[in-house]
């Protein structure tokens, strides 16, 4: 299986510095990211919204997998993820992930929708790595 990459500089004290981040495709290349987009409402990414993209997008193609799995097919998924960062002692902690899915899969079932939804959270390659509680919020639109 292929590896993926990404890379951070950073200059410059934790409040003060400044940091670039970028990613093997080029996707980012030296997006800004820093003390105020972490935790103000400064420009630039961090990384809690970092993981919360990887987050959403992984759960929604690990989705599709399933459904079709189950011999089904979605018209669309719509995934989005809430990470919490929270004080732990001297540092923090990713605590928690929401996921909110809408998703359009004609044929489907609500109790089967809601079964493969709630595995797929728990079998999702970012779910794996991530040691926060996850929760999730599954609906199916008509």
């Amino acid at each position: 299986m292929p590896k993926k990459s990404a890379s951070a500089h950073w200059s410059g004290s934790i409040k003060e510095g400044q940091g670039t981040i970028s990613t093997e495709t080029g996707v980012l290349c030296d997006a800004p990211y820093g003390f105020k987009s972490r935790f103000e409402d400064g420009p630039g990414t961090n990384p809690e919204e970092l993981i919360a993209a990887a987050h959403a997008g992984c759960y929604s193609m690990a989705l599709s997998l399933e459904l079709g799995n189950a011999g089904l097919t979605a018209d669309s998924i719509d995934t989005s993820a809430v990470v919490t960062l929270d004080k732990d002692g001297d540092g923090f902690s990713i605590t928690a992930v929401h996921l909110t899915c809408k998703a359009k899969v004609p044929g489907v079932e609500a109790a089967a929708f809601e079964k493969i939804a709630q595995a797929t959270k728990l079998g999702c390659p970012v779910s794996k790595v991530l040691k926060a509680t996850i929760t999730l919020d599954a609906s199916l639109e008509s």
